[in-house]
């Protein structure tokens, strides 16, 4: 996969551009965090991009949403790795919710990922997807207009041209 980065951090200086991180990746662990993932972390930080994934980044003692949701923040780009229950975690949701606020308020850049989901079925909200949200509507039936949120930040990723990885 390439991003057109470059083979070092000279050609991406995050400082030059007031950024911390040059990639925020959004994943399920379940899914991803020992292939696909953790792949392409390494993968990235060998290359000089410096990445943030939240195993790697978080310091023992800090409150993990306020971190994740700075970092995000602080990110030139946002992979976002969208997989077969990403959308059953909320807090892979309220992730996405702040990339695409982010988006808009900062100019920060999205590249979605579909790890063996059909782009489709996360656009239209089909299979795995729907059920996700049937079980988010019901869980925060008391927050229903951020489920909403979230369902929004979804389709709106899954509607940026990315890569499907289907079957290879």
């Amino acid at each position: 996969m390439d991003f057109g980065m470059g083979s070092t951090s000279s050609s991406f200086p995050s400082s030059t551009f007031g950024y911390t991180y040059d990639v925020f990746l959004s994943f399920r662990g379940e899914d991803t965090r020992n292939n696909f993932a953790g792949h392409l972390y390494t993968a990235l930080n060998n290359k000089g991009i410096h990445t943030f994934k939240d195993n790697e980044k978080l310091q023992r003692g800090t409150t993990i949403k306020s971190e994740l949701l700075k970092a995000i923040e602080e990110s030139r780009l946002a992979v976002v790795i969208l997989s077969k229950d990403y959308a059953s975690s909320s807090w892979c949701l309220i992730e996405l919710a702040k990339i695409i606020k982010c988006m808009k308020k900062t100019g920060l850049t999205v590249l979605p990922v579909f790890h063996e989901v059909d782009p489709s079925d996360v656009r239209h909200l089909k299979g795995v997807f729907e059920e996700a949200f049937a079980e988010h509507s019901v869980r925060f039936e008391d927050k229903i207009d951020e489920v909403n949120n979230w369902r929004d930040a979804l389709v709106k990723v899954a509607n940026i041209a990315g890569w499907d990885l289907r079957d290879r």
